[in-house]
């Protein structure tokens, strides 16, 4: 096992990894740039080291300021957490070129799964089932409606190198394809860099069921199940679950066994997840892979019993997995609601500024894994996830019961949350049901009507606010993540 490891990246997912190194005996490098100086990621790692740039965001994408402290700092591995760097080539090319083992994927394999035309190919050759389309990007308008034509309507416009719903547009009838294309192109190349577009037979409103992989450097691969990611807004998921309500024990297997195969076809190595569109007749055909963590995966070891970032760590020290898929068992249920400082009661808004009170919830079945604590500030540079609640129940209905209660015991002032749109949603009937797809939002769920608790919900929390202020001006200090004393403390900042 390694003896140092750095974390490139911030916030929870930074907290998770050093927690997990921890627990292994494995010290921890944090990097941050100075907005991020008081976070309580750099307080938690054995050592900090601030990174220099003209914005926060590109400090975190620097690769060669983050190999050179990896350097200095004499780690051995570095864990990219994901988004910023996690599935650049260049990065893990980097870690590579420096020998520095980087903990997920060789940079061939990011390389392969980053293009989705290639990916698709990759697929189709390996016996994968994808969604009818072209393998390849669209060169001219002449092909373009050659293809849509073949495909049929409705088509899926996607960029090639795309992710996160840019770049993509549904296309229903021939008058809409060229307007549609050129806008797709144009998003593709802010987004990426790339305005190469590829087409798909559209899959109107489907699930998004997601199975997670391991595999080690010895040749062994296990998965871990699925997770239903199906509620999302504007393509960013909000709620996750496992397992599905869709799935049964031989499904299951079936889509686990193709997810091998899937990372099999990229000599995939680490932890990877495919994603898959699940149609009404229960088809499902790959959508994309995902070679990192994903934000989502505390619902696979919820229900698992798994450590999927301890198992990320050893696979990369070079060990064999001790499991075997036998071994892997579904037990309970698990939902995952991401706590993102967005107003939803303002188009989602972004919301920013001190937070001023903050009591995380707890209890059994209960997993808060949190970026902020009391007095952070919530800034307009990073992504607006500042924790993720998690909860376990014995089957669906108690682990959305336990959700519920701790979302209604979650108290965070100072900045605007979507917990009063995510307990509405979990609350809906057609969700409770297990009734949805990725249309949930757009077509089942009444924002006209949720827009209606707005003045009770902003009552409420003017008397909590008020109750809590007045706790906050003689406050017992906050606990910290770590109870020892961290080597940042008595080495200061480096």
């Amino acid at each position: 096992m390694f003896k140092r490891i750095l974390i490139a990246n911030r916030g929870e997912i930074a907290i998770r990894v050093i927690r997990a190194a921890r627990e292994l005996g494995v010290e921890s490098v944090a990097i941050y740039h100075k907005v991020d100086k008081e976070a309580p990621f750099v307080h938690y790692a054995d050592y900090a080291y601030e990174l220099f740039s003209e914005t926060p965001k590109s400090a975190y994408l620097d690769i060669q300021q983050i190999i050179d402290v990896a350097k200095r700092s004499h780690s051995e591995a570095i864990h990219p957490g994901y988004g910023f760097l996690s599935e650049r080539e260049a990065f893990s090319q980097a870690c590579l070129d420096a020998n520095i083992k980087f903990i997920g994927p060789y940079p061939k394999s990011i390389e392969m799964m980053g293009s989705k035309t290639k990916a698709r190919e990759i697929m189709f050759n390996a016996g994968v089932p994808i969604v009818p389309g072209t393998k390849e990007k669209i060169n001219d308008y002449d092909q373009l409606h050659r293809t849509a034509a073949d495909i049929g309507y409705p088509v899926l416009l996607k960029a090639a190198a795309g992710g996160g719903g840019k770049g993509m547009r549904k296309v229903f009838n021939p008058d809409e394809l060229i307007e549609n294309f050129e806008s797709a192109r144009r998003e593709a190349l802010k987004s990426f860099g790339d305005d190469s577009i590829y087409i798909e037979k559209l899959i109107e409103n489907p699930k998004h069921i997601e199975i997670q992989v391991l595999a080690d450097e010895h040749g062994n691969y296990l998965h871990f199940g699925e997770r239903d990611c199906s509620i999302q807004r504007r393509h960013q998921k909000l709620i996750e679950e496992c397992p599905s309500t869709v799935l049964d024990d031989e499904l299951r297997e079936k889509m686990g066994q193709v997810a091998i195969n899937a990372a099999k076809a990229c000599n995939y190595v680490n932890a990877g997840t495919i994603e898959f569109l699940f149609d009404k007749n229960k088809n499902f055909y790959f959508l994309e892979m995902n070679t990192r963590l994903q934000v989502e995966h505390p619902v696979t070891e919820r229900v698992t019993r798994a450590d999927l970032v301890k198992e990320q760590l050893k696979i990369a020290s070079g060990e064999k997995l001790n499991l075997s898929q036998q071994d892997i068992k579904w037990i309970g249920h698990s939902i995952e609601c991401r706590i993102n400082a967005e107003d939803p009661f303002n188009n989602f808004m972004p919301s920013t500024g001190k937070i001023t009170y903050l009591r995380e919830p707890g209890g059994k079945g209960v997993r808060t894994d949190s970026g902020v604590e009391q007095g952070s500030v919530v800034s307009m540079h990073f992504d607006p996830m500042v924790a993720k609640l998690i909860t376990l129940g014995k089957n669906r209905e108690e682990a959305l019961d336990r959700m519920v209660q701790a979302l209604k015991n979650y108290k965070i002032f100072g900045i605007k949350t979507v917990i009063p749109f995510l307990i509405a949603v979990i609350n809906h009937p057609a969700f409770r049901a297990g009734n949805f797809d990725t249309g949930f939002l757009e077509n089942v769920f009444d924002f006209e009507d949720f827009a209606k608790v707005r003045k009770e919900t902003e009552e409420l929390i003017a008397v909590i606010a008020a109750y809590a202020h007045r706790k906050v001006r003689s406050p017992s200090r906050i606990q910290s993540l770590n109870k020892n004393s961290s080597k940042w403390k008595q080495r200061k900042l480096i």
